[in-house]
């Protein structure tokens, strides 16, 4: 007889208890067996978010999902490994101008997008040729030669995670912190990473809107990689502004070429650094400096490694979309917002994201953005341009950008700090 039964463990959690070690290994296992039907699985997710977790409890939660499947070992490697994972953001193509950069192995497991954010592995996979699915091996070999792989997780990786996430998705369950930390962590702390940088996201186009609850969401997933034995910080980032001047599939595969080859915008240069020296930092490589990674070519050499290694052409044209349309500055003056989500939904609904997980995107569509806040603007220039294979699409992504950008005169306007905070 089982140990425990799923309407137990709801009433519990519904009742506010503290879940014991015994019914959270109990539940995890259960359901990614498939003993545990999805509606009671609902059921528990729902109490979590409403009722919350201490942290025993997610440590428990996050361990029993690691042990649904398997753990990765890189001691082998010749050189030390660091990883970083963003929650997710609009125009955030740091990864893929931060894993070449960094000079230690970075085993980069990502995911794809859904909703307003954009998934690493749909703006990869514009690269003609590119793969995302590698087997063990394989990854370990391009570690090795490369330095660096950016591919989907295998599913031998936290299946439970894969299963509960799908299922958060659907049932407005998102949200829940102790849901998200414990996702977030099962996978990079069974993915064997020595060192671990988070980029926790703050503001609009962010999952977590205000500073109070990023910070709570940073200290969570520390505290859990910490407690697993994994050097962790995290870097609150802000989100209300999109990063870059793009935000699409392909477009922002050429801003970050243009990282790598020692230009692009201000800010994702800023952010790849920071984020490039955090990690060096947590493998104990304080000797390498990134910036010189990006100034002598060798970042790009190693880009161009790695895009070969999964079978992928980097010197291939990138798909270009086959409409366009140009949105003019309404007024002259100083950009003094530009809303993150708005420009994240206005790229969704051209076609670069999806809604459900098994929707195609496509590899061209998404918003240019002709300046930042704290540019002048001239009326009547280009201020977006909006990208899609499908025309039809352009009204409701315009319909997404109004009211989301403000103009002034600039008097007293300052851009913002893009690192808010650190948490270790």
């Amino acid at each position: 007889m089982a140990a425990h039964d799923a309407v137990e463990v709801i009433l519990a959690k519904r009742d506010k208890h503290e879940l014991t070690d015994s019914q959270i290994d109990w539940v995890i296992d259960a359901y990614t067996r498939g003993e545990v039907a999805d509606e009671q699985m609902s059921a528990l997710a729902m109490a979590i978010l409403l009722n919350g977790m201490n942290r025993t409890e997610i440590a428990r939660w996050t361990a029993a999902m690691i042990a649904s499947g398997e753990r990765m070992d890189y001691s082998t490697l010749s050189r030390p490994t660091a990883d970083t994972h963003s929650t997710g953001g609009v125009g955030d193509k740091i990864t893929l101008p931060l894993a070449p950069a960094c000079g230690v192995a970075v085993p980069q497991l990502s995911g794809r997008g859904l909703g307003h954010t954009g998934g690493t592995l749909d703006k990869l996979e514009s690269v003609p040729g590119w793969r995302a699915a590698l087997s063990n091996e394989e990854m370990f070999a391009i570690l090795e030669d490369v330095g660096a792989v950016i591919c989907a997780a295998g599913d031998g990786l936290a299946p439970a995670d894969k299963k509960l996430y799908a299922l958060r998705d659907v049932t407005g369950t998102v949200e829940a912190i102790p849901l998200i930390a414990s996702s977030i962590m099962s996978k990079k702390i069974a993915e064997g990473t020595g060192a671990l940088v988070l980029d926790v996201k703050v503001g609009s186009g962010a999952f977590m809107k205000d500073l109070a609850t990023a910070r709570e969401l940073a200290e969570t997933m520390v505290a859990l990689g910490t407690d697993a034995g994994v050097h962790t910080v995290a870097l609150l980032t802000d989100m209300a502004t999109p990063l870059g001047l793009t935000a699409g599939n392909a477009i922002e595969v050429a801003e970050s070429v243009e990282v790598l080859a020692g230009g692009g915008p201000a800010d994702v240069v800023e952010l790849t650094l920071a984020l490039a020296r955090e990690m060096l930092a947590g493998a104990g490589r304080d000797d390498v400096d990134p910036a010189d990674k990006l100034a002598d070519g060798s970042a790009m050499d190693a880009w161009k490694a790695m895009i070969r290694a999964q079978g992928g052409d980097p010197d291939a044209a990138l798909p270009e979309a086959k409409e366009s349309h140009v949105v003019a500055a309404p007024a002259s003056g100083t950009l003094t917002r530009l809303d993150a989500m708005a420009v994240g939904l206005a790229a969704w609904r051209l076609g670069a994201g999806r809604a459900r997980k098994e929707d195609p995107v496509q590899a061209g569509a998404g918003v240019v953005w002709h300046a930042r806040p704290g540019d002048e603007v001239t009326e009547g220039e280009p201020l977006f341009t909006l990208l899609t294979d499908e025309p039809e699409r352009f009204d409701r992504a315009l319909a997404s950008l109004e009211g989301g950008y403000d103009f002034g005169d600039g008097a007293g306007f300052t851009r913002g700090e893009i690192v808010l905070d650190r948490i270790s």
